[in-house]
């Protein structure tokens, strides 16, 4: 067996063994690309939903890679949080996840080295390097000085999920550094 092969099956596994349970008082966040939503969830009620988001100028994909300009389907968690950010407010994904970096690994994308750092930041609760061939820097902002007319009528973002500034701002109650963000 090659080195690391052993790991890798162990997390594709566990990948996709994974089950959403919701818990009661639990906040994540629920994009819905086809309605251009963005769903904030306390258990399993419905506590806001913010409408005409923006994502990708080039759609969805289950297969980022960087400078493809489309949002990453799949379940991610807030790594961190700028609060003054070109784009107002930046809310980013611990983007690439292990999931990701294992079927990139799988498909010769990115070499093992890559993916043991990634794996290694999960295991330790760290962002992971946002400088990859998967891509990176992927969350939820806001507009900061850009065009609401461009919003309100095209998906616009390189890849992350967009609200306006007022929409951010309210969405900033309810978010914080480990909350689960499942984009569909």
């Amino acid at each position: 067996m090659l080195p690391g092969t052993r790991y890798l099956l162990l997390a594709c596994l566990l990948g996709l063994l994974a089950v959403r349970v919701a818990v009661a008082g639990e906040v994540r966040l629920v994009v819905d690309t086809q309605a251009a939503t963005l769903t904030v969830l306390e258990g399993d009620q419905v506590v806001q939903t913010f409408e005409n988001i923006a994502i990708g100028r080039f759609g969805t994909t289950r297969y980022k890679k960087m400078g493809d300009n489309r949002t990453p389907l799949g379940t991610y968690r807030i790594g961190w949080i700028t609060r003054n950010s070109r784009y107002h407010r930046f809310m980013g994904f611990d983007y690439p996840d292990v999931k990701t970096a294992s079927r990139a690994l799988f498909d010769g994308t990115i070499d093992f080295s890559l993916w043991e750092r990634v794996s290694r930041d999960a295991a330790a609760g760290k962002t992971p390097s946002q400088k990859t061939p998967l891509g990176g820097y992927l969350g939820i902002h806001g507009l900061g000085e850009g065009d609401i007319e461009v919003h309100r009528q095209f998906n616009w973002t390189n890849g992350c999920v967009a609200l306006t500034n007022a929409q951010i701002d309210q969405l900033a109650e309810w978010v914080e550094v480990g909350t689960e963000v499942e984009i569909r």
